[in-house]
């Protein structure tokens, strides 16, 4: 499974003059809710994810909404486990719906693309203030560019440049700048 070809196919991998949500630019932005729109596609993406964590042991994956839930679900269903996930609650995220982490559970994160990880950041608060226990955090799309505390279980790593307002080339090109999750 190629799976730069599959993201650029569903018009998942984007390229113009972007905004991203740490206020910096690029070139290319990630939106995998294209990819999502074909569970096909989606599957066999996340096939390349599942192979990874053939030897992590888990009892439950957890997504933080809204890039999350997705990827969390087609885990979870490829593995034959439980799939939930938290939403965001004021500046946090909580656990709501009925779902529950058992003390001592091992959870594995699941989201879309990890750039900051601060969505999966607080979605292992949650975990742990309810006695649960990360393993890993797997992810369509692993972008970081930090050091995390967990594995991180990609199907695909992109090293992408981003710049910030005052040195962007694209800006100095007159390139027009889009917020892409804004987009209609």
């Amino acid at each position: 499974m190629d799976v730069m070809k599959t993201l650029i196919e569903t018009e998942a991998l984007l390229e113009g003059h972007f905004l991203l949500t740490s206020g910096r630019h690029s070139d290319k932005f990630i939106m995998c809710s294209k990819l999502m729109m074909f569970p096909d596609k989606a599957e066999a993406v996340l096939k390349n994810v599942v192979q990874k964590l053939k030897d992590v042991d888990f009892d439950v994956v957890i997504g933080p909404a809204m890039g999350g839930v997705l990827v969390s679900y087609e885990i979870a269903r490829q593995l034959g486990k439980a799939a939930m996930f938290t939403e965001k609650e004021g500046e946090g995220f909580v656990l709501r719906r009925g779902f529950e982490i058992k003390k001592g559970q091992k959870v594995l994160i699941a989201e879309d693309v990890v750039t900051t990880g601060k969505s999966s950041k607080g979605t292992i608060e949650v975990v742990k203030a309810l006695g649960g226990e990360v393993v890993g955090i797997a992810c369509i799309v692993d972008r970081s560019t930090k050091e995390f505390e967990y594995p991180i279980y990609s199907a695909i790593r992109l090293d992408i440049e981003t710049y910030e307002e005052s040195d962007c080339p694209l800006c100095k090109k007159g390139i027009p700048l889009v917020k892409p999750k804004d987009r209609r």
